[in-house]
């Protein structure tokens, strides 16, 4: 399991040096993807702001977050937070949908201050609805209130929920917060007349296969009535974490993307009316949720179709050579045989 010195080391080592003024006038990225509003395709227009970042990754950090290494290493100002949303604006092109990422919490005023929050919220306001992540301590009427005021359409607030088990949760992923914070976080948030959506975490590290999967679907019946949609994020390596550490020292394997495969037709059971989505992070690379590499572009595909059209028959369709191996795994997996 994830020790405290090993976290705390892990932390230390991928904390930036404070950045120049000169570092913080530009974003980290931006792009437009798919995605859907309902039963609407419609495209996303994503940016990642360069903040401070997550106040966690300074303390401990998730075992399997890397995302500080893209942060200033301190608090943004108004004045670079306005310069990198003046470039950001120049590639919108009214997508109704759009993500702002800060590699943390938006509603922590350490990383975006109100009135930055608010000057962002009013530019993309023609959108139909703009989603941010946060901490669960951060979303309350003050700090949603105000963004719900100059926002017409919807806001969706992303939560980090990864698992409903609290021993997975505190122990194999090193959040600090428990399930029955994130839980409540989501239902104030719906409360304050947000959409509340939740990650969930496939194959943290210390987790066999079997054991992940069966830990995405419970979460997913436990979360459903706290959550507008959930999405399974299957782990994939970042630089400077615990996942990484002991991915060199062949401890540990990205999830395979039958399990996110299964994940989804037995989550799509249990989910209620949520909605219920995956789209991997490097999908088909090493580092990332992978199969055999003959079926991974494939299988990626069902996963994106059946995410974006909320239709999981088809993935019942899916097959590879390498899928028996996978199963096989599973099941040695449960007698506690090595493979």
């Amino acid at each position: 399991m994830t020790t405290p010195s090993l976290a705390r080391r892990v932390a230390a080592e991928r904390r930036p040096e404070p950045a120049p003024p000169e570092a913080a006038s530009r974003y980290v990225n931006q792009w437009v993807e798919p995605e859907a509003i309902g039963r609407e395709r419609v495209p996303a227009f994503v940016l990642i702001l360069k903040t401070r970042g997550c106040y966690w990754a300074d303390l401990k950090g998730c075992s399997m977050c890397g995302y500080s290494k893209d942060t200033l290493g301190r608090s943004a100002t108004p004045g670079e937070l306005a310069a990198q949303l003046q470039h950001a604006v120049r590639h919108y092109r009214g997508e109704p949908y759009v993500k702002i990422y800060t590699s943390g919490s938006f509603l922590d005023d350490r990383e975006v201050d109100p009135a930055s929050r608010l000057a962002l919220v009013r530019t993309f306001s023609g959108a139909r609805r703009l989603l941010f992540e946060t901490l669960p301590e951060f979303p309350t009427d003050a700090t949603l209130g105000p963004l719900k005021d100059e926002f017409p359409g919807e806001l969706e607030v992303a939560l980090g929920l990864e698992s409903t088990d609290p021993t997975i949760l505190r122990r194999y992923i090193n959040k600090g917060a428990s399930p029955d914070e994130y839980l409540a976080a989501a239902d104030r948030v719906r409360s304050l007349g947000a959409r509340a959506k939740g990650y969930l975490l496939l194959k943290p590290p210390y987790l066999t296969e079997e054991e992940s999967v069966e830990d995405v679907v419970r979460s997913i019946g436990a979360a459903a009535k706290h959550f507008d949609a959930l999405s399974i994020n299957p782990v994939h390596i970042q630089n400077g974490t615990v996942v990484e550490w002991l991915y060199h020292r062949g401890r540990y394997r990205p999830p395979w993307l039958w399990s996110v495969v299964e994940g989804l037709r037995r989550g799509a059971v249990v989910r209620g009316p949520s909605r219920l989505v995956s789209f991997p992070t490097a999908g088909g690379l090493h580092r990332g949720p992978h199969n055999c590499g003959e079926c991974d572009a494939k299988v990626l595909a069902a996963i994106r179709e059946a995410s974006l059209d909320q239709t999981f028959d088809g993935l019942d369709d899916l097959d590879c050579a390498c899928r028996p191996e996978y199963s096989a795994l599973r099941r040695l997996e449960v007698l506690g045989v090595e493979a």
